[in-house]
């Protein structure tokens, strides 16, 4: 399965509270307005409300958008069998390994890996199995507690050029940003709180998509 990378929402429940929004709501309007992918990230919740958060996302999403589950395969599969019209999954260098995870989700779906340094690029690429990674983090961040240190874009720069697979920026990011990552070779660039936080998301996804266009 292919998708399109370029402007890929990570949903944090957290953020999206405090800036007074819900979860599903931000994602209709994110993705009304550029969104391209969403990845459902719910590190807190149970199972059953990380289930039910993914079901409400697959059904508020136009259908070109892709709907990818973070960490749990779990799930996915629940999701899946539910008959969610979800895409894969993406998963972290602490996770199931890749291999096992194609296994489980099949050769149809999306599966994306995080990755930070040259070996964990190499070890995606060779594994045959993952379609693309997520490199950060391109800047200090508070929405991921296992975050890498901060590459800045001429670390990104350096990483991306030697990614075999699709890269997407991660970490900090802001509209400011994108015009470098997209002239470093990123497939995308992937945002929390400048999506999730923002006083107006769809607004917020519009700039971004904007931004990402006319680099």
């Amino acid at each position: 399965m292919t998708v399109d990378l370029s402007l890929y929402l990570v949903t944090d429940s957290g953020v999206t509270t405090a800036a007074g929004h819900d979860v599903v709501d931000v994602v209709r309007r994110a993705t009304a307005r550029g969104v391209t992918t969403v990845q459902v990230r719910e590190k807190d919740a149970t199972a059953r409300t990380f289930l039910d958060t993914v079901l409400w996302v697959a059904g508020a999403v136009p259908d070109h958008v892709a709907v990818l589950v973070n960490d749990r395969v779990d799930v996915f599969l629940a999701a899946r069998d539910a008959g969610a019209k979800v895409a894969g999954v993406h998963v972290g260098q602490s996770d199931l390994p890749p291999s096992a995870v194609r296994r489980l989700i099949g050769a149809d779906a999306v599966l994306g890996l995080s990755a930070s340094t040259p070996q964990q690029l190499a070890a995606a690429s060779e594994s045959g199995v993952v379609d693309y990674v997520g490199i950060g983090a391109l800047h200090a961040t508070t929405t991921k507690r296992d975050a890498p240190s901060p590459l800045g874009h001429d670390g990104f720069a350096r990483l991306v050029a030697m990614s075999a697979l699709p890269a997407v920026a991660i970490g900090g990011i802001t509209v400011t940003d994108l015009g470098a990552l997209r002239r470093a070779g990123a497939a995308g660039a992937a945002v929390v709180s400048a999506i999730c936080g923002a006083d107006d998301p769809g607004r917020a996804a519009a700039e971004l998509h904007a931004a990402w266009d006319a680099a």
